[in-house]
């Protein structure tokens, strides 16, 4: 439910402090667009701290959000790999610090670096076998049962997850989630 990945933050991490690759370090207060569905990045993120959400906004106008995602995410590496306009939004849900890596220099790394390759291909297959399961879980189990882990997840990471939110990621209404939570 939170995505974290400290091989990727850790190696990002090194490249940004060996001084050579001109990446920056970047923040983004909370509700803030790292990237914006449709439009075109000019940048790869990699978050270092704080939490952002990668939701698409569908055409009803409704919210569906994919992950929760921290430190060590990477953002926007299929859009500039596929050289496409971004997939989908993500939004700060807190305050977030990211290294920000222009297109030049990712490509660069991708042409030069063994180690970027295996750790996107490692993150690339991760991010598959979670949203296959996922898919699955939210066939398989109630609304209630992932509320609970989503609920379980707000507490741990003394976080507040709007009900808008909440209702976006487990793909309800919020009138549903609201029946939900009074049957809780």
């Amino acid at each position: 439910m939170l995505r974290t990945n400290t091989e990727f933050l850790n190696y990002v991490d090194e490249l940004y402090h060996s001084k050579q690759w001109g990446i920056s370090l970047q923040h983004f207060e909370k509700d803030s667009l790292l990237l914006r569905q449709g439009e075109k990045s000019h940048r790869v993120f990699v978050i270092k701290e704080g939490i952002a959400k990668c939701f698409f906004l569908e055409e009803n106008g409704k919210d569906y959000i994919l992950e929760f995602m921290s430190k060590g995410q990477i953002l926007g590496e299929l859009e500039m790999i596929r050289q496409i306009n971004c997939l989908c939004n993500v939004a700060a849900v807190t305050s977030v610090q990211v290294y920000a890596i222009s297109s030049a220099t990712f490509k660069q790394l991708l042409d030069k670096d063994l180690r970027l390759h295996q750790i996107l291909l490692e993150e690339l297959a991760e991010r598959i076998i979670n949203t296959s399961s996922r898919a699955s879980f939210q066939q398989l189990y109630t609304v209630e049962h992932g509320l609970t882990k989503l609920l379980a997840l707000q507490d741990k990471q003394g976080l507040k997850i709007t009900k808008e939110d909440m209702a976006a990621y487990l793909g309800i209404t919020l009138r549903s989630l609201n029946r939900t939570l009074k049957g809780l």
